[in-house]
């Protein structure tokens, strides 16, 4: 590790540490003002408070112009996330930056690279993974929904209120779907749409069907509570091959992600432990060109182990 990174790093540390108990923490200790009693009176904006809203408005600037705001909200809603698209960028772009320079640091350039591309991929895999396991919740819930929808519509209620007892009794994530179908058809939306939006968002090919059979009883009418039960015992067998299948390629995933982590805990691992044996590789255009063919290959076995594990039925 060269000297003058320590000392730089050293710097950095104290000089953050400083700025915090300077403009954090209080100077001693103060009397709370009545106008904090009052709430009426919006609280005084913190010293970091301008700082932070003009990197928000920098980094929403940009999104806009290069397009990405509708699809960096899209990924987010169907995540389940509510904080703003530009303060998760500048999260996470910040996260990055941390990454490199601890990864400069203590490993080198190679480590510091590593850990750079760790941060945004690191932010995309969390997203993924809180959607599936969205996506997975609203499906396992959704048999239990048409039941209390099927058991609503029965005792007399319309069908809009059949949608908000489920928003009101039925958990998370699909709780926070049906209420945002019923607000939407209260303000004027076709509740057709709102129907398709939220079985697109949660990709979910059961609640399609559910959409579809609304959408036929509106038109044709019929007993809406026999037909929801139809589906519901539909679903639920598609549910039960579904956690058959998903405990049957469990070993397999689990492979592929230990497959996946070891090249990358290695690296690092040797990174820290004896950065000159991992150095010859960013001394020449040989040891990049490795590197790159290295990553090409982990990037083709990852595909093929994903498409190898992920099983449609």
């Amino acid at each position: 590790m060269s000297p003058v990174l320590l000392v730089v790093g050293i710097a950095a540390v104290a000089g953050a540490l400083l700025l915090l108990a300077l403009v954090v923490l209080p100077a001693g200790p103060s009397r709370l003002p009545l106008s904090r009693l009052d709430p009426t009176v919006a609280p005084p904006p913190s010293a970091l408070a301008g700082p932070a809203a003009a990197a928000r408005d920098a980094v929403h600037r940009l999104l806009v112009r290069r397009g990405k705001t509708a699809a960096g909200a899209a990924a987010l809603e169907r995540a389940g996330v509510a904080t703003p698209l530009a303060d998760v960028v500048l999260l996470v772009g910040l996260a990055t930056l941390v990454l490199t320079a601890v990864g400069a640091l203590l490993g080198g350039p190679l480590l510091a690279l590593l850990l750079a591309v760790a941060g945004p991929l690191g932010a995309r895999t969390w997203l993924a993974v809180r959607t599936g396991r969205r996506q997975a919740a609203f499906a396992d819930q959704l048999d239990d929904s048409l039941q209390l929808m099927a058991s609503s519509l029965r005792a007399g209620h319309s069908l809009l209120r059949a949608l908000d007892s489920v928003s009101h009794e039925a958990a998370s994530p699909t709780a926070e779907e049906f209420a945002r179908i019923v607000n939407e058809t209260r303000v004027g939306r076709d509740l057709a749409d709102a129907l398709d939006e939220v079985a697109a968002r949660t990709a979910s090919e059961d609640f399609t069907w559910v959409a579809q059979a609304i959408a036929i009883h509106r038109e044709v009418g019929g007993n809406l509570a026999e037909v929801l039960d139809s589906v519901g015992h539909t679903i639920r067998e598609r549910n039960a091959i579904r956690r058959q299948v998903k405990a049957l390629s469990a070993e397999g995933k689990l492979s592929a992600i230990v497959l996946m982590a070891l090249p990358f805990g290695v690296t690092a691992f040797l990174s820290i432990s004896n950065p000159t044996y991992l150095a010859k590789f960013t001394q020449s255009l040989t040891g990049w060109f490795m590197i790159a063919v290295a990553l090409a290959m982990m990037v083709v076995g990852g595909l093929w182990l994903k498409k190898t594990v992920a099983i449609r039925f």
